[in-house]
């Protein structure tokens, strides 16, 4: 294809590589744009349409990082082959009726899906990731090679100056193990401490840590929480050797762990030998009222703590950097064992991530995120508030999900159901649980707000209104 032909707007609300971006998008679902087909240079379209070339690279990087496009060196990016989705993109024209495929049962059914996995890719820094990455690239043949199993020391050094300056953790760069995302060090963790006990898990929790843990041949025990977490006197004097928590923010209740509490699980820790504390501190950035809390781990002085946490809630899920922070005595245990892996991050985008660190813009993006976030659970607040619906939230003012108790009579079934029928997906605390809990908190659900707009609170909160206040 020898260039695009369509009209930018130079004031009308969105900026121009993002125009760009859409009509290209929208070219290939309509079929106009097909499989192989070369995209025009990033010069020669710039020019076309009068733009600078940085603009055009940047809808090209998006449009590359979304999989629509593919960069071929010294030859130019080429369109992708699309599956026939039934949601398609903005500025995408529909496909005709007849083509266009029944949609799958599940969360495509939703108007509104509250879920709690996602983030809002609208502030996602794209002009300086796509810099960084360039710099990157450009920087030689060395990244071609195998790089430390471990990580790169470079993001090594910046997580662990992060870590230090921001969560309040003490370690070095060399007890920190990069990887793949935050399951795959969930499973080396699981495989460190295999055969030394079962590992507690909060409960409710995240299901999915559960299945990990069993799916590398551990074992796990689920224990309820109070207003304060999970109990340290709950937690069985032999068989477990491991408490899996979310001191920061648990999921899904929301609750912050205080210092006492903190502090009894570590003195557990530290009353027989093998005992650790596994930290996921995941979206520990996001707290919006009071002054931070530092991280348990900072508080551990016996080396009992394992921190986990990933870049997936604070950057994006898409580039699958997660980080472990070992204790010496399973940072020498992971090296017998798995010093001979290699590092299953890509070292380019470890790079990138690095200089994103160093260079100070995760910082001023992290600010941005947080008050990007702390507006929109405001407005999703305001929105039900303003329905006229009696509820309350539960746990601390922190995370990107709140729990949500609503008081109009109706059990957490009734809520679920009645608001699927509705079109809006939200989510039982129930169904957080892996095994039934007799004393959690009745008619409460989980919310998300990540990625919505107040316009699509007022709309989603309509409906749940119509659900349940009839």
């Amino acid at each position: 294809m020898d260039s695009f032909t369509f009209t930018l707007q130079p004031h009308g609300g969105k900026p121009m590589y993002e125009q760009i971006y859409e009509y290209i998008a929208g070219e290939m679902w309509a079929g106009r744009l097909r499989a192989g087909e070369k995209l025009p240079s990033r010069r020669s379209l710039a020019a076309h349409l009068r733009v600078s070339q940085n603009t055009v690279d940047t809808a090209y990087g998006m449009l590359a990082a979304e999989g629509y496009v593919r960069a071929v060196p010294k030859s130019g990016f080429y369109a992708c082959a699309l599956e026939r989705l039934s949601v398609q993109p903005a500025g995408a024209e529909p496909e005709p009726a007849q083509d266009a495929p029944a949609s799958p049962p599940g969360r495509d059914r939703f108007l509104y899906d509250f879920r709690t996995d996602t983030v809002d890719t609208s502030i996602f820094p794209y002009t300086t990731w796509a810099k960084l990455s360039r710099e990157v690239i450009a920087g030689g043949d060395s990244l071609l090679n195998r790089g430390d199993p471990q990580g790169d020391p470079p993001l090594r050094r910046a997580i662990a100056k992060y870590l230090h300056e921001f969560r309040g953790v003490n370690c070095s760069a060399d007890q920190i193990v990069v990887g793949a995302g935050l399951e795959y060090l969930i499973g080396l963790t699981a495989q460190l401490l295999r055969g030394m006990g079962k590992i507690a898990l909060e409960n409710p929790g995240y299901e999915r840590t559960r299945r990990i843990i069993r799916n590398c041949g551990g074992d796990t025990v689920c224990l309820p929480l109070d207003r304060a977490g999970l109990r340290a006197d709950s937690l069985p004097g032999d068989g477990v050797c491991a408490a899996y928590i979310t001191p920061s923010h648990q999921f899904p209740t929301g609750v912050v762990m205080p210092i006492g509490r903190r502090m009894e699980l570590l003195a557990w820790a530290c009353r027989a030998p093998g005992r650790y504390i596994i930290e996921d501190d995941y979206d520990s950035e996001f707290r919006y009222a009071g002054r931070p809390i530092p991280a348990l781990q900072g508080l551990d002085q016996h080396g009992r703590v394992i921190y986990l946490s990933t870049f997936s809630k604070c950057i994006a899920p898409s580039i699958r950097v997660a980080y472990l922070v070992l204790p010496q005595d399973l940072l020498i245990q992971y090296r017998r064992v798995f010093g001979a892996y290699s590092s299953t991050v890509s070292r380019f985008e470890q790079q990138t991530l690095a200089r994103f660190l160093s260079e100070g813009h995760f910082g001023r993006h992290l600010n941005r995120t947080r008050l990007l976030y702390r507006r929109q659970r405001s407005q999703l607040i305001q929105s039900l508030t303003g329905i006229g619906l009696p509820f309350e939230i539960l746990g601390g003012n922190a995370g990107v999900h709140f729990a949500m108790r609503v008081k109009n009579g109706m059990t957490e079934h009734e809520l679920v159901q009645r608001a699927a029928d509705c079109g809006v997906r939200v989510y039982g605390l129930s169904e957080y649980c892996m095994v039934p809990v007799e004393d959690l908190p009745r008619s409460t659900v989980v919310l998300g707000y990540a990625g919505f707009s107040a316009a699509d609170f007022q709309r989603a909160a309509a409906l749940l209104k119509q659900a349940w206040m009839p």
